[in-house]
């Protein structure tokens, strides 16, 4: 068995593939129960959000494989797609892998913050349900203590860029003063939370959000100034909405053409910026089409996120060799706990040899036997019980011409090879 790291990105499939293998959290629950039995993992974790799904586990290669086609057959996908846009990381490489998606190297936005609390509730899902055994467990744990120390020992965070940020920026270059701008934003979860902080320093004064329930939503507002309405109210809305940012988890689109193209006409077309940060998304791509709309998808980020990332470009170069050591200090200790069960073993069975011969001894004495025969007959016995095995299986591999048995020996007791030049 052997650590890996399944799924699919940002950088290798398209949105309109991300959108469908993606998870809402009321799935995740469903899922980790599915893959459990569906493929007989006993460690994973799913961790699914707007730019990525990925899937950590303890399985081998049959098991991979059997993943990947669970993944396509839970939501409806070829298997042959999914293997296209897919990647797998073994072991060094996925304990690296999830270094790098914990501290922000592997997303959209270099080092975003958000990633690393997604992580977390991720693993702590996945350890409500007893999916984390020790493999998975240390992984994690090493990973968080990484991407900590990333955040202290580099600027990889000092600056405030993120996809909410690179949203808020954008609307920046449409609209010369923001400050005279209205923003409707659709959800009230941790990505809209960080678009209306970032909407309000930058001068935004009038915030509406909008939420399937209303007590989140108010929330939200309260902390923005803003007001909260339900999602059916959102037509109303967005006849006075020059901004309209969207990030739920949704499966259907909340926003379609014909409510967009009402407003409009209500607006006298007075044109209306839209980022849809959602996957899957919440604006239907047609609305795009619209004279007046201007909509843009997390793909669509891109080039102001490319600006962005170039700041952090050496603040990444740091964070890669601390997460190289940490890979290859997790590796070294899990290799460690591998020999844990041998080395159990291996002093259970010298413990029993040890009582046995001991018992031995004991009776001699109560026999009469003198003390010093006795001591001599049980240090004989000690060595030969200890020496017998291990003797038969040396001989044996020394005529199948087995020498690394041999060498390993050797060095396991550190002895020194008698056997002289040939």
């Amino acid at each position: 068995m052997a650590l890996l790291a399944l799924g699919i990105n940002h950088k290798t499939a398209p949105l309109e593939v991300r959108e469908k293998v993606a998870f809402t959290p009321e799935q995740l629950v469903d899922a980790l129960e599915r893959a459990r039995v569906s493929v007989r993992l006993r460690e994973m974790a799913i961790l699914s959000t707007c730019n990525r799904t990925e899937l950590y586990c303890s399985t081998d290669l049959e098991g991979s494989r059997a993943l990947l086609e669970w993944l396509g057959q839970y939501h409806r996908l070829d298997p042959s797609l999914l293997q296209q846009c897919s990647y797998m990381y073994w072991d060094n490489a996925a304990a690296r892998h999830m270094m790098r998606v914990a501290s922000g190297l592997d997303s959209l936005v270099l080092g975003e913050p958000q990633i690393l609390g997604q992580l977390k509730s991720a693993y702590a899902l996945s350890q409500e349900h007893g999916l984390v055994g020790a493999e998975l467990g240390r992984l994690f744990q090493q990973t968080f203590a990484i991407a900590k120390q990333v955040r202290t020992d580099t600027a990889i965070g000092q600056n405030p860029v993120s996809v909410a940020y690179a949203a808020v920026s954008l609307a920046q270059h449409i609209f010369s003063d923001l400050r005279q701008s209205r923003a409707l934003l659709i959800g009230a979860g941790e990505t809209i939370e960080l678009v209306a902080r970032h909407l309000k320093q930058a001068g935004v004064q009038s915030m509406t959000v909008a939420n399937r329930t209303l007590g989140r939503g108010l929330a939200l507002a309260e902390s923005v100034g803003g007001k909260a309405i339900l999602l059916g109210d959102i037509p109303q809305a967005l006849v006075e909405s020059d901004i309209v940012i969207a990030s739920t988890a949704s499966q259907l689109p909340i926003l379609g053409k014909g409510a967009v193209e009402a407003a409009l006409k209500k607006r006298k077309h007075r044109p209306i910026f839209m980022v849809d940060i959602a996957v899957p998304r919440d604006i239907e791509p047609q609305v795009g089409e619209l004279d007046d709309v201007y909509l843009y998808s997390v793909d669509d980020l891109q080039e102001v996120i490319e600006e962005n990332q170039r700041s952090r470009e050496s603040a990444a170069l740091e964070a890669e060799a601390i997460i190289e050591t940490g890979a290859d200090t997790f590796m070294r200790q899990l290799r460690e706990l591998g020999a844990v069960d041998t080395l159990t073993a291996l002093r259970g069975q010298a413990e029993a040899q040890r009582d046995e011969a001991l018992e031995q001894a004991l009776k001699l004495l109560r026999n009469g036997k003198p003390a010093e025969e006795v001591l001599a007959l049980l240090a004989n016995r000690l060595t030969n019980k200890m020496l017998h095995t291990p003797t038969i299986q040396l001989r044996k591999a020394s005529a199948d011409g087995r020498a690394e048995l041999i060498q390993l020996v050797q060095e396991l007791y550190q002895l020194t090879d008698t056997a002289g030049p040939e």
